[in-house]
């Protein structure tokens, strides 16, 4: 028997929170909101708030100790990110770019150069603002990750 299909959601700053209660509550998943602050999370038995000390990385090792095959981690963190990947999970950033095996080494030293440079001094931007484009983007891909998902366990 394969694993039930559970998202774990990187809370703190998560702009699509609500639509991943939209795309779980049509495939009837199990959704764990996991943040180091009280948060307003819909009174549904399907959504599990988690609030977890307010210590460094506290969040991220919650959802890495747990998560596994069959488990979606929304996140912006790539650290995370590649935790979870190594755990045989599947993990999207909020704008629906899928951290996989292949990209997630990339992205992690794209990450470890611009907070090198940030250190240094030097002027990077940040990330361009959130947008509709963005959020169209990860419900696809959040759709997308439940359908393969589906699909591997025969469901």
């Amino acid at each position: 028997m394969s694993q039930p299909i559970t998202i774990y959601i990187d809370a703190d700053a998560c702009p699509v929170k609500d639509e991943t209660y939209r795309v779980a509550a049509r495939y009837g998943l199990h959704v764990y909101v996991v943040a180091n602050s009280i948060l307003n999370v819909p009174r549904e038995p399907w959504i599990e708030r988690v609030i977890v000390s307010d210590g460094f990385d506290a969040a991220d090792d919650w959802i890495a100790e747990r998560v596994g095959p069959g488990g979606i981690v929304i996140t912006a963190d790539v650290p995370l990110a590649s935790r979870c990947v190594k755990a045989g999970a599947n993990a999207l950033s909020p704008t629906g770019k899928a951290f996989t095996d292949a990209s997630v080494g990339m992205a992690l030293a794209t990450r470890n150069l611009m907070q090198e440079l940030r250190e240094a001094g030097a002027v990077t931007g940040g990330p361009p603002p959130f947008s509709a484009k963005d959020r169209s983007a990860f419900l696809g891909a959040l759709d997308r990750a439940v359908m393969r998902l589906r699909r591997t366990a025969g469901a």
